[in-house]
């Protein structure tokens, strides 16, 4: 697959993700939109640095190994996300009994 490719199918992950998060009321679809936008953004940053290396700085190790590195840095901080956006889940649903956006402010009392 050629870089452009790459970038197109990760723009439309990403605008999916979008359309997903700002459209859906459930928080486990907004949660489950982020991380499709977060994977956009990985797909992304393996492929620019798959193919917008130049060859010359190739031959360093490290500078292969940057687009993966930064992949890797992107899903763990997904993971993170997902572990608290987990907490605040469950207590919202133990506070409204509901897991909908717009019972969220009753998380303030």
């Amino acid at each position: 697959m050629s870089l452009e490719t790459m970038l197109i199918v990760a723009a439309i992950l990403f605008a999916i993700g979008l359309y997903g998060a700002l459209a859906r009321s459930n928080v486990i679809a907004v949660f489950m939109s982020i991380e499709l936008m977060f994977n956009a953004v990985t797909l992304t940053v393996v492929a620019l640095a798959r193919y917008a290396a130049p060859l010359a700085i190739r031959e360093d190790i490290g500078s292969v190994l940057t687009g993966q590195v930064f992949a890797v840095f992107i899903i763990t901080v997904a993971a993170a996300e997902i572990a608290l956006g987990l907490g605040i889940v469950f207590a919202l649903y133990r506070s409204a009994e509901s897991v909908n956006l717009s019972e969220a402010n009753r998380l303030r009392h």
